[in-house]
């Protein structure tokens, strides 16, 4: 009997740095929900267990109190790769019942059910990166499922999550409006549209959900003659400031500030954005914040795809499409100009004028005129006085894993203080 799905990293999960160097695969946004609450979703009435790298085991532990983490519990488990986008479709491919089984998608493991003396013999021995090769003797299935690789999946894979979180999210069609819309507020299609309790879109704001849904959630402020285009999706706490331009396709998470332009983007939860600017095909992390009048660019002049370095090697994204992907704690300067497909690590501060490198390492300070190591106990005294302003603190299995993440990237800024 499977009563417990263990979700786990696959050694793939470095292609998804800088945004996995602070979290597991399974805990990045795509559309509304982030990759685990998917499988929340579509396997309900299950157990969730997390397995991950070992340094993120207490900041997991401290974030999901009574959450199993790295062990394998229970009478039998269906072991799900963090990086699959769950669906209706998987929880069918993949049912909880039957034999104990693999399903593969080539050389990747996709899921593993297991039950009785296989999972007994597992326990306390599960790889950090479960492979095929941990399961011998398991008859196998090809799948071809939707998964997230690389940044750039995250990005385009959400405007369809939207929807699809949408449909699985959105309540009856009287209970849809539960803010307050004041006179002067405009909305198109408001049969596509959900605004949670304690939300306000003032006079003047544009709510246009006919190309797509749009989801308001709870005690979100939409400041007035803002536009929202959906799919969009704007999470509980957020605020949207005075003539915000949301585009389409553009996820911003809970406690987040957005103004400007907007467009086919994810910022995970508690970033920043402000002000004027333009911000498109981007994947901001948390704790994040750009300053007045950043912008970034997201379609190179000759309309060629977009390269991206990615765990220090270049990579085509195969995208016309793609702009700027930012770790968590990491900000920006006014003014600020950020090339197509540019990285930037955790905790760096970049600032100056011109465009900075296009891979900007973790804990570095600067810009196009040159990086310098962020000296860590700095970083460390902004991350706390940043979250102490969201009246949050940042906690001892936080600040562990950010000192690890500072270690795991010495050799992306160089020596002698300098970087890049």
């Amino acid at each position: 009997m499977i009563d417990r799905i263990c979700l786990f990293e696959d050694p793939h999960f470095r292609r998804l740095l800088p945004l996995v160097y602070t979290r597991p695969v399974y805990d990045l946004r795509c559309g509304m929900l982030t990759l685990r609450e998917k499988v929340q979703k579509h396997y309900p009435k299950t157990t969730i267990e997390l397995h991950a790298r070992p340094y993120l085991v207490d900041l997991l532990r401290e974030q999901n109190p009574g959450t199993s983490v790295n062990r394998a519990e229970g009478q039998g488990c269906l072991f799900l790769n963090g990086r699959l986008v769950a669906s209706e479709e998987l929880s069918r491919q993949i049912p909880l019942d039957g034999p104990d089984a693999l399903y593969t998608s080539g050389e990747i493991l996709v899921a593993a059910r297991l039950g009785g003396r296989t999972l007994d013999a597992l326990r306390g021995k599960l790889p950090e990166f479960p492979e095929i090769s941990a399961f011998p003797g398991l008859p196998k299935t090809e799948l071809s499922p939707k998964m997230v690789s690389y940044p750039w999946d995250l990005v385009n894979f959400n405007g369809a999550e939207i929807v699809s979180d949408f449909r699985l999210l959105a309540p009856e069609k009287g209970e849809k409006m539960r803010g307050t819309v004041y006179e002067g507020a405009h909305l198109i299609n408001p049969g596509n549209i959900v605004i949670g309790e304690g939300s306000g879109v003032k006079p003047g704001v544009v709510l246009d959900g006919e190309a797509g849904p749009i989801w308001i959630g709870n005690n979100v402020t939409v400041f007035p003659n803002a536009v929202i285009e959906g799919p969009a999706y704007i999470g509980d706490r957020s605020m949207i400031k005075v003539g915000a331009k949301i585009y389409e396709n553009t996820s911003i998470g809970p406690v987040c500030k957005v103004g400007g332009e907007v467009e086919g983007s994810v910022i995970h939860s508690f970033s920043n954005k402000q002000h004027d600017g333009f911000l498109g095909h981007a994947y901001l992390g948390m704790w994040v914040n750009l300053g007045a009048d950043t912008n970034n660019s997201d379609l190179k002049n000759n309309y060629g795809s977009v390269k991206l370095v990615i765990d220090g090697e270049t990579v085509d994204s195969g995208s016309t499409f793609m702009g700027l992907v930012m770790g968590d704690h990491s900000k920006s300067a006014i003014n600020s100009m950020f090339n197509t497909g540019t990285v930037v690590g955790v905790s760096s501060n970049v600032f100056g004028s011109g465009f900075p490198p296009k891979s900007v390492p973790s804990f570095t300070w600067g810009g196009a005129e040159g990086l310098k190591t962020y000296e860590l106990e700095r970083a460390l005294e902004v991350a706390r006085r940043v979250m102490g302003r969201r009246k949050m603190v940042l906690s001892p299995a936080e600040e562990k894993v950010l000192r690890v993440v500072f270690d795991l990237t010495k050799k992306e800024r160089g020596p002698a203080g300098t970087a890049g």
